[in-house]
């Protein structure tokens, strides 16, 4: 039988080669998958997937933890780091007055401080305990010699006003060496010793700052400290026991131990362990471990909850912070070995190995995710304590150059205080994810059908339908992989055997493509040929973008680059200079010296800042914005210095006054080129005569008009030069504003619209583009007042009627006459928007959406967001009425009934 099938694979050979063999093919692929995936060697590519997938899932953290940092800011105005003990314990004392409810300290106090103040006044101590000082004049000689030595360390520190520990301290020693220096002090009595003894606690007590700090640490009750542990297998028993005082925060409560051990579900253990010194760290309220474990590419991802001190098991920082921000005891603290924690009524899901993954926060729009305060203004009082009552309170080192930083999925940089921040809050709000142990043998299962789709099912399927199963199961374990990441938390690898599921792919089919190269070439021909007849087509009608677009399908020679040269001609003449410079650029790629190209490039890059007046007012009709040897251009009195940004009839210049240097927004059209000659007078009569009305409104939420005009070809409208953009960048779901801002911006452009029509002018065009906003200084301009009307019935050269479809009222789409009753309905348009991120009336063509703004009703305001209150549904009802008479008949009307709303809202 193995012989019989030999001898078919050899035979199936000698007909096809190997490389032919699709079978073969997809079945070599999912051979190197599985090889891979074995020696570790896309592990890398999992942990971009899920860094992606943590980045991409909008999440938002705690308001109840605040970051207290120890910043560069504060080491430049406190001085360099390590700052002595009393300035740290001013930090936790200013907390403990605030109400923070929970203070994680993040410093680790391993080494005692000790400067020679302090050591000599140690000296001082044992000096005296070991002798008989009142009788023996011997060892009070010696006692002032060690006195003279803390009083020379320590007067730099002098002061005739004394506010600080440190200068306390200096004066306690000096009236020591005073009392000492009294000639009379060995014939005094005994009392005379008990003062001494007096003097020595004073002094004493203010130089033990280790001492000191343990206890402003007992004394606020609430602060938790970190421990640092080494991770390493435990062999046999530890150097040091652990101390009672930390050995009381370990976690007792345990269930399932026997069940793990026998399945290999250990926690991570640890062989050393460096905490605080004991007379700081006995007086915390919990101490947790703060060890960092990175993966292969130096990132965190995922943090012990729990570690194994042979036998002991202790909690994260994190986890103690959480336990102690509930109220709740080391005793209500419960593991589950092998399944996770849990913390009262918290669960905490974890791998087998009590590794949890927490999600982190990034910043928005450069402010960071967690309220962060520099040390220094805690200290000095710039922030008030109350600021932190009830909070979770961070101290941390975030220097630079001081502080270890580490990449984690949102940024290549985070300090560790930050990283616990992100830690505790994932597990206040169940924001963690988890790679649970059945997840290998789901990846697994992928690989295999991925394999026998890529061997068995590929070879058999046509290209197109190939490309579509192939792209279909892409997509598929793609979105599975995000979905159980932001819905279930759970983290499952399916980015290797999706990305080889796509080499796989590429690979079976290249055999294919091979063959068929030879007739797509020839096509390719014919499909160039086809491009640059279709250019010189568009060309003609004057569709240059169009022709420049299918002249770049077709492949660059000499012919197609006088084709080119002509085109960008063309766009020069169209004074377009800034497609000319495309063209060109385009051109140099193949032939930078064809004829005089450098010098049109050059030259189209300076014309890009230009205006076109027309007449003689410069070489062609254009002068240059800037540049050597150059003058501002002018239009009527007024100076222009820069293009502001461009519309569909004209271009908005930033210009000036020379007379009274006041700085204006002018806004231009080329009236000759959007009309036809035989309407171009009455167009320019309309544009005057609704200029001048325009110009007559004179209100505070609408843009003042200072001049109109005519230069050559070009008319323009000088007016106030607005700060803040429009609001179009505030109409998506993304960028929605606040309901009560949205209701005050609404309600200022129907006072305006009602002035407007009070003065017989009626705007046409109300959209979210023509209302300009700053949000810093809440000023609001309605604008464009009167050029609607121009555009609104006009028709450009190639026929297509202007205007914005979506925001017109019924009336105005049927061509009636209208009066400000349909610049309430726009109005209504744009609250719906604002409020809702979507048009109340949506269709595929202009036809379908001018027949749902007609006749079909919108779509209730609280279908598409429920948290509105009824009062917008009846202002938007009222507003969007088909029936010009059953909607606001005035704007004060809508203002009224918006200040009444949002009076309840």
């Amino acid at each position: 039988m193995a012989a019989r099938i030999l001898w078919i694979g050899g035979n199936m050979l000698k007909k096809t080669p190997f490389w032919e063999q699709d079978w073969l093919v997809g079945g070599s692929v999912g051979l190197a998958c599985m090889v891979a995936i074995i020696f570790g060697l896309l592990e890398g590519l999992e942990r971009k997937a899920y860094d992606f997938g943590v980045r991409s899932i909008d999440r938002t953290p705690s308001e109840k933890i605040a970051i207290v940092a120890i910043d560069d800011l504060s080491i430049e105005r406190i001085g360099r780091w390590p700052w002595p003990r009393e300035v740290q314990a001013q930090a936790l004392q200013i907390l403990a007055k605030g109400g923070a409810k929970v203070v994680v300290n993040t410093i680790l106090y391993s080494e005692p401080q000790l400067d020679r103040g302090s050591t000599a006044l140690r000296d001082i101590a044992k000096q005296y305990d070991a002798s008989s000082l009142p009788e023996l004049r011997k060892e009070a000689v010696t006692l002032r010699d060690l006195l003279d030595q803390v009083v020379t360390s320590q007067s730099t520190r002098s002061t005739p006003k004394p506010r600080t520990p440190e200068e306390r301290e200096y004066l306690a020693v000096n009236r020591l060496s005073s009392f000492l220096s009294s000639a009379v002090y060995l014939s005094r009595a005994p009392s005379d010793a008990e003062r001494l003894r007096e003097l020595f606690g004073q002094t004493e007590g203010r130089s033990d700052a280790d001492r000191y700090l343990g206890q402003i640490i007992r004394n606020a009750g609430n602060v938790l400290l970190g421990a640092f542990f080494e991770l390493g297998p435990l062999e046999g028993l530890p150097d040091h026991p652990s101390p009672e005082y930390l050995r009381r925060y370990s976690i007792k409560n345990i269930s399932n131990e026997l069940d793990a051990q026998n399945r290999g579900f250990f926690p991570l253990s640890s062989t050393h362990f460096l905490a605080s010194l004991p007379e700081i760290a006995s007086g915390a309220a919990g101490i947790g471990h703060i060890t960092v474990l990175t993966d292969p590419d130096g990132a965190v991802r995922s943090m012990p909850i729990v570690l194994n001190y042979y036998g002991e098991y202790y909690p994260s920082l994190s986890l103690l912070a959480a336990q102690k921000y509930l109220n709740l005891r080391t005793e209500d603290v419960r593991i589950r070995m092998g399944e996770g924690v849990d913390v009262g009524g918290l669960s905490i899901p974890t791998d087998v190995h009590l590794l949890v993954y927490p999600h982190f926060y990034p910043s928005s729009e450069g402010k960071n995710a967690f309220s962060v305060d520099s040390f220094d203004d805690l200290r000095s009082g710039r922030i008030p304590p109350t600021k932190y009552a009830g909070k979770i309170v961070l101290l941390g080192v975030t220097a630079k150059g001081v502080a270890d930083t580490y990449p984690t999925p949102i940024s290549p940089t985070t300090s560790p205080v930050q990283i616990l921040a992100s830690e505790i809050s994932s597990i206040l709000q169940g924001h963690t994810y988890t790679a649970p142990d059945w997840g290998s043998w789901v990846t697994w299962l992928v690989w295999l059908l991925t394999t026998l789709y890529l061997a068995l099912g590929l070879p058999h399927l046509k290209a197109k339908m190939a490309v579509t199963v192939t792209g279909i199961l892409v997509v598929g374990m793609v979105l599975t992989h995000f979905v159980l990441m932001s819905s279930a938390g759970l983290w499952i690898s399916l980015m290797t055997p999706t990305v080889f599921l796509v080499l796989g792919h590429l690979f079976a089919t290249t055999k294919r493509y091979l063959t068929s190269e030879r007739g797509k070439a020839a096509s390719d021909s014919a499909a160039a040929e086809s491009n640059r007849m279709l250019g010189l087509a568009f060309q003609g009608q004057g569709q240059l973008d169009m022709a420049f677009e299918k002249f770049r399908r077709s492949p660059m020679d000499e012919g197609l680059m006088e084709l080119l040269y002509n085109l960008a001609l063309d766009f020069e003449r169209k004074r377009q200079y800034a497609k000319a410079g495309s063209v060109f650029t385009y051109m140099s790629d193949f032939n930078p010296k064809f004829r005089d190209l450098s010098e049109r490039m050059a030259r189209a890059r300076s014309m890009e800042q230009t205006v076109v007046m027309g007449g003689s007012t410069g070489p062609g009709g254009t002068i240059v914005l800037g540049g050597p040897g150059t003058q501002k251009p002018m239009l009527g009195r007024y100076q222009v210095e820069k293009e502001l940004g461009r519309g569909a009839m004209g271009a908005v210049y930033l210009g000036r006054d020379p007379k009274i240097n006041r700085v204006v927004a002018i806004k231009t059209m080329a009236l000759s080129q959007e009309f036809e000659q035989s309407e171009l007078t009455e167009v320019k009569q309309r544009f005057f005569r609704e200029a001048e009305t325009a110009g007559r409104l004179s209100h505070p939420h609408i843009v003042t008009i200072y001049d109109a005009g005519e230069e050559q070809d070009l008319a323009y409208i000088a007016m106030e030069l607005l700060k803040g953009k429009d609001l179009s960048q505030y109409i998506t779901k993304d960028r929605l504003l606040p309901v009560a801002t949205v209701l005050d911006l609404v309600r200022k452009i129907a006072e305006s619209l009602h002035y407007a029509h009070n003065q017989n002018v009626v705007h046409r065009d109300i959209k979210p583009a023509n209302i300009m906003y700053e949000p810093e200084s809440g000023i609001l301009k309605v604008t464009d007042f009167g050029i609607a009307r121009i555009t609104d019935s006009s028709k450009t050269k190639t026929g297509v009627v202007m205007g914005t479809p979506s925001y017109m009222s019924p009336e105005q789409l049927s061509g009636q006459r209208v009066d400000g009753r349909s610049d309430l309905f726009s109005l209504g348009v744009m609250l719906y928007q604002m409020l809702t991120g979507v048009l109340p009336f949506t269709g595929d063509s202009m036809a379908t959406l001018m027949y749902q703004i007609a006749n079909v009703p919108h779509r209730d305001v609280r279908a598409v967001r429920p948290d509105l209150p009824p009062c917008l549904s009846q202002i938007l009802n009222r507003a969007l009425a088909k029936d010009a008479n059953s909607r606001y008949q005035t704007g004060v009307e809508m203002v009224m009934e918006i200040a009444t709303c949002a009076g309840r809202t």
